[in-house]
């Protein structure tokens, strides 16, 4: 078993913010952290690997983390934290989603979407780290149970949580044992998530729908803007373009066939609203700087030429 181990107390105050940076980046993945009071703060961590997952320990000062969409734009692998606060509640953010959850409790976080994670007061977390792929052999799409309360105080969820506690303090563990150890970590987390999950497919529903709406609406808005793109689409959200693809994908349509339905769209309304403006006016106002193009897939969606279309009489 992997074990390493992290403290402040023999660093040079003012370097104490740095260097935290630096653990945490290197123990789960890079966080932009928010300190009371960068000098005085004080944490320990220690970290065992276990077979495919990673164990850790970590009591601290009052501390804020954020997942930005520029740590995630190069992440390549997928994961999640699994977190138990011990000595005080911690405040979650993600997906639209805020909760509060207090020790007794634990919290399902998404690496690859922003975030944010605070405490106000000193806390001691038990944190586990697995790969979506890993978790998603278990069980089917994690994320919908992705910033919600997990009830651990009676149960499966309870043994789950204990066991997080309890190996902590175990002797190190090598090879076999450990990998043994992490697997049924996994084991008794996705079980205890299946339980949960029938709960929650209304709120994964509603939630995912509000994010779809906003999306569209912000396309809606956006129809003239030369730079509008799903990179634009997704920050005005407060998602990552992965999701917002994702969201659309439910739908049967990419962001591009949206955009592009929409701006034919408000073309052809524009076409009757304003007759005295140009045809290669139109089209350049909604993004397309080829006429051709523009006229091609005009027709193609309403079965006329843009010229046809104007010289249609009107009721």
């Amino acid at each position: 078993m992997d074990f390493t181990a992290h403290s402040t107390s023999e660093i040079v105050p003012g370097q104490r913010s740095a260097h935290w940076v630096r653990v945490i980046s290197e123990t789960y993945f890079p966080l932009h952290l928010t300190f009371r009071d960068p000098a005085a703060f004080s944490g320990q961590l220690e970290r065992r690997q276990m077979g495919d997952v990673s164990l850790s320990r970590l009591a601290t000062e009052a501390l804020q983390y954020e997942r930005r969409p520029t740590h995630i734009s190069h992440t390549r692998e997928e994961e999640y934290l699994v977190t138990v606060p011990r000595l005080s509640p911690v405040e979650f953010r993600q997906l639209g989603r805020e909760v509060r959850c207090d020790p007794g409790g634990f919290i399902l976080e998404r690496g690859d979407e922003p975030y944010r994670f605070a405490y106000g007061a000193p806390n001691e977390l038990s944190v586990l780290k697995i790969s979506k792929k890993a978790l998603a052999e278990k069980i089917r799409d994690p994320d919908r149970l992705c910033a919600r309360i997990i009830d651990a105080r009676t149960g499966l969820a309870s043994l789950f949580a204990n066991m997080m506690g309890q190996l902590h303090s175990l002797p190190l563990t090598e090879g076999r044992a450990a990998s043994v150890l992490g697997r049924q970590m996994v084991e008794v987390l996705a079980i205890t998530l299946d339980e949960t999950a029938g709960e929650d497919e209304q709120v994964k529903t509603a939630v995912r729908a509000g994010h779809l709406r906003r999306a569209e609406q912000v396309i809606r808005k956006n129809l003239s803007n030369p730079a509008l793109s799903p990179e634009l689409v997704a920050d005005a959200c407060g998602i990552s373009k992965r999701y917002l693809h994702e969201l659309f994908g439910d739908t049967n349509q990419t962001v591009s066939q949206f955009v592009r339905e929409e701006r034919l769209i408000a073309a052809r309304d524009t076409i009757v609203s304003c007759p005295s403006l140009a045809m290669a006016e139109i089209a350049y106002r909604f993004g397309f700087s080829d006429q051709a193009q523009f006229s091609r897939l005009f027709r193609a969606m309403f079965g006329k030429t843009p010229t046809d279309w104007r010289r249609e009489p009107r009721p």
